[in-house]
């Protein structure tokens, strides 16, 4: 028996550091890690031991014989990833029989290496890595920041409700919030209660984790017609985000268009189609599972201006797709190219996926057939969002000419950007803070991780290499003495923090709003039911404070 890394794989490679036979790949340390879609486990050389199921922070791991149904196929994906590597693989000279690099120490701390008072501002995936290279390998002291009253970031906000083992890695986060060398300040906004400098002039060193929240805009005519929406918006709205409205989204059209064809696409595809009774047990906002059973929606058209080769979707989530009760998943046939790219696509290539799945040339100006469906169309660009008032169609184009697609909704899922950080450079053009391995530009003390420093690209897990090198930097400034003198201990930065903000949240009271949607989840049946407005958020954990008192 062997075990095989399934469709939730986060590449965060913790797997990789506790395999005793280095079997899984790539590692980081391999041209080919970042550039891969997940991780692999090689049944060749798997000795079932089961480290890497222990040590999987989202539960992608399983044996080969005890894979869920809709997970079976991860048995062949995993040896096909090793197939072409089998004829290079050297016969074993000694008895070690695999390949191991040489040892690397890229870090050296001197014996009397002082603790160091960092600042993370940012809870999300990018900071806690950080957060927890400092707290595990160094003596230093965390002071944790976030505008909103409640950590998580994109594990909270950005994780579709139905992908319940992706979010497990929140738990592994969560057990450094209380940690004896942390502070926690939640609903700090830096910029507006407190400033980059003041920051800075308690702590040795700052490292940003602020993500990148703003959209990308297609910038197209009728763009801003109500019913036109970012995916984010609406990503927000079914995670019961503070700054999303619960009347912000109007399902009462039959038919809803999302251009882009990423994993965010599919995930709002998904959610739009999805059985309501389904995702009643998971921890969807309310007042999206109320407007989704409620929902007129049928069909949903994902636009891609590139073919089915070339599509911005892991295959695992396209796989995933194809397995949602109750919805059937179509290929628009519109143009030749697609169905010559599928039926000439390597057999372990991202097209190939989409073979046997039913090709048609659906009437856009009729609505939806009967049934719920999800239609990739590639080779199509829209120009112009049309209505009256409201989106009513959008009008596309393709090689064959111009269409006019019906629909009621249109979402935009075409990426993400960073927006500017209060005192620092930022670059108009990648959307990201100009650094150094981390280290930001001009700014001695300063450091970035995640998405603000190299983009809205990878995953949960690709942060955990990002931080590493960030933190990595940040250690040999320190080792060189190039960090910057505090002028204040961040005992001080916490009375600042209370002065500025009475509302802000710590760790109890962080725990407070986690027992708080857990009970009332419990009462339902669900994981929890999270509280989504900041007002809900800080009277939780300020009655946490106050029965302490009593």
């Amino acid at each position: 028996m062997t075990y095989a890394i399934t469709q939730t794989c986060c590449s965060d490679a913790t797997c990789v550091a506790v395999c005793p036979v280095n079997c899984i790949h790539p590692t980081p340390q391999e041209r080919a890690f970042g550039s891969t879609e997940m991780l692999h486990i090689d049944p060749a050389t798997c000795i079932a031991c089961g480290a890497c199921a222990d040590a999987c922070p989202v539960d992608a791991i399983f044996p080969v014989d005890r894979l869920p149904a809709a997970q079976k196929e991860y048995a062949a994906i995993n040896a096909a990833y090793y197939e072409e590597a089998e004829a290079a693989r050297p016969e074993p000279d000694g008895p070690n029989f695999h390949a191991w690099g040489e040892p690397e120490f890229p870090r050296v701390l001197p014996a009397d290496f002082a603790p160091l008072k960092v600042a993370v501002v940012g809870t999300g995936p990018a900071g806690m890595y950080a957060a927890q290279d400092l707290l595990l390998h160094t003596s230093a002291e965390v002071t944790l920041i976030d505008r909103l009253p409640v950590a998580g970031g994109l594990v909270r906000y950005g994780v579709a409700p139905d992908h319940p083992a992706t979010k497990k890695v929140g738990d592994t986060f969560a057990r450094f919030h209380a940690h004896p060398r942390v502070r926690m300040h939640l609903g700090l906004d830096v910029g507006t209660d407190v400033t980059p400098e003041e920051i800075a002039a308690h702590h040795d060193a700052v490292i940003y984790a602020v993500g990148a929240s703003a959209d990308r805009r297609l910038s197209i005519p009728g763009e801003e017609l109500p019913g036109s929406l970012s995916a984010s918006a609406f990503v927000a709205w079914y995670n019961a985000h503070p700054d999303a409205a619960p009347d912000a989204v109007d399902l009462s059209a039959e038919r809803v268009v999302v251009v882009g064809n990423g994993n965010v696409a599919l995930d709002v595809a998904r959610i739009l189609l999805a059985d309501p009774d389904t995702l009643a047990r998971t921890d969807i906002a309310d007042h999206a599972l109320a407007a989704l059973r409620g929902s007129k929606v049928r069909e949903v058209v994902l636009l891609a201006r590139r073919g089915p080769e070339h599509a911005a979707y892991t295959t695992s989530e396209l796989l995933a797709l194809k397995h949602v009760p109750g919805v059937e998943l179509v290929v628009d046939d519109h143009d030749p190219r697609t169905a010559a790219a599928l039926d000439a696509a390597d057999p372990h290539a991202k097209a190939a996926a989409l073979r046997g799945v039913a090709r048609r040339r659906p009437d856009w100006d009729e609505p939806p057939a009967p049934g719920r469906r999800i239609v990739l169309r590639f080779h199509c660009t829209p120009r112009e969002v049309l209505g009256e008032g409201r989106v009513e169609a959008v009008r596309v184009a393709s090689d064959a000419g111009e269409q006019t697609v019906r629909a009621g909704m249109v979402l935009r899922a075409i990426g993400y950007r960073g927006v500017p950080v209060a005192g620092l450079p930022f670059d108009e053009n990648s959307g990201t803070v100009p650094h150094e391995a981390g280290r930001v530009t001009g700014h001695p003390g300063t450091y970035v991780v995640g998405w603000i420093k190299r983009g809205p690209t990878g995953g949960i897990g690709a942060n955990r290499t990002c931080a590493a090198e960030t933190v990595t930097t940040l250690l040999a400034d320190a080792v060189a003495g190039a960090l910057p003198a505090p002028q204040h201990t961040p005992r001080s930065f916490h009375r600042l923090a209370r002065r500025r903000n009475r509302h802000v949240i710590d760790a109890r009271g962080l725990a407070a709003i986690d027992r708080a949607e857990r009970t009332r989840g419990r009462a339902t049946g669900r994981p929890r039911v999270k509280l989504s407005t900041v007002a809900e958020l800080v009277a939780t954990a300020r009655s946490n404070r106050m029965s302490l008192r009593h």
